[in-house]
């Protein structure tokens, strides 16, 4: 039998008691986390009633097992690089909210994997040409030369989610003062209640949540109403539907009613005055014409008139 040492089965039992008292697990990674950063991470999560522990893989898994807590054993295949483990009673979104306010920008390093794109953003650069031009070409940044300084022409992305950095671009990104790394505690998963969140799961930017929980809520609305479910969100337009509805039925078979007799009345009027110009417009052309020429004959008649009347008085006078 293989002996264990007492450290050992000390620290298996303390990881026991933690992950039995814990509702909530999380799965650290540590590695590429300065001592000096990584205790003041450490200070800063027991502000906040968080544990942060670290022990061998072997002797995590073991705990695991011991504990008997549902599927905790899960968390096993999310051991990678330096873990540790965080147990807390924050639910898993607020924990990595929590490490993601904690983390810090950093130069890259050769050989480190890059967590998160990397872009190189267009406009000028404090360069003079010279041998940094082909640096730049050799990472994929394209160049040019306006007023005796280097410009790089359009945005590039140097280096994908999980690429290898090459000496050339962290020496390139370095002289441009370009910091893309990030140094803090990587989440990698969560353990709640027998269901693990994963990284990509966990990282949602405040604002994200906020707007999928907004568009989530027209969803359901629009989706209340189109079903006519009826809730105090869509009695107010259900109502109105229902009202605008009926009165277009009401409309279509001719039924009179309190609201829409107006309408009929002047819909009946419209159609009495289109019938009355259909009616006239069957009249002779003529006829027209023929009223205008007597009308014309008329006036001239009572000019004629005029004129004698005018000449009569005037002789009147002549001959007083």
């Amino acid at each position: 039998m293989a002996y264990v040492s007492e450290h050992k089965k000390e620290t298996v039992n303390l990881f026991v008691n933690l992950i039995n008292e814990s509702p909530i697990i999380g799965v650290v990674n540590m590695e590429n986390i300065p001592a000096p950063q990584l205790q003041k991470i450490r200070k800063q999560l027991t502000e906040k009633h968080m544990i942060l522990k670290m022990t061998k893989k072997r002797l995590m898994k073991i705990a695991f097992e011991k504990s008997g807590k549902k599927d905790i054993d899960k968390l096993n295949d999310y051991l990678g690089g330096i873990p540790a483990l965080v147990f807390t009673k924050e639910n898993p979104f607020k924990l990595s909210m929590i490490l993601q306010e904690n983390k810090s920008s950093a130069p890259a390093k050769p050989g480190q994997i890059a967590t998160k794109p990397i872009s190189v953003n267009a406009g000028p650069t404090t360069f003079t040409p010279g041998p940094v031009i082909g640096m730049l070409g050799k990472v994929g940044i394209k160049t040019g030369i306006e007023q005796g300084k280097i410009v790089i022409k359009e945005d590039t992305v140097v280096a994908r989610k999980g690429d290898k950095i090459s000496s050339e671009l962290a020496s390139i990104l370095s002289r441009l003062s370009i910091e893309p790394m990030e140094i803090g505690l990587n989440l990698t998963a969560v353990y709640e209640d027998g269901f693990i969140f994963t990284e990509d799961l966990l990282t949602v930017s405040p604002k994200d949540y906020r707007d999928n929980i907004a568009l989530a809520a027209i969803e359901s609305l629009n989706l209340a109403f189109t079903i006519g479910y009826v809730s105090k969100e869509t009695i107010n337009q259900l109502l109105l539907k229902a009202y605008t509805d009926s009165s277009a039925l009401a409309s279509s078979c001719n039924i009179v009613t309190t609201d829409n007799i107006k309408d009929v009345i002047f819909n009946a009027y419209q159609n009495a005055v289109v019938l009355a110009h259909k009616v006239s417009g069957d009249k002779p052309k003529e006829q027209p014409e023929k009223d205008a020429s007597e009308e014309k004959e008329k006036q001239d008649q009572q000019k004629e008139k005029k004129s004698d009347d005018d000449m009569a008085v005037g002789l009147g006078s002549l001959f007083g």
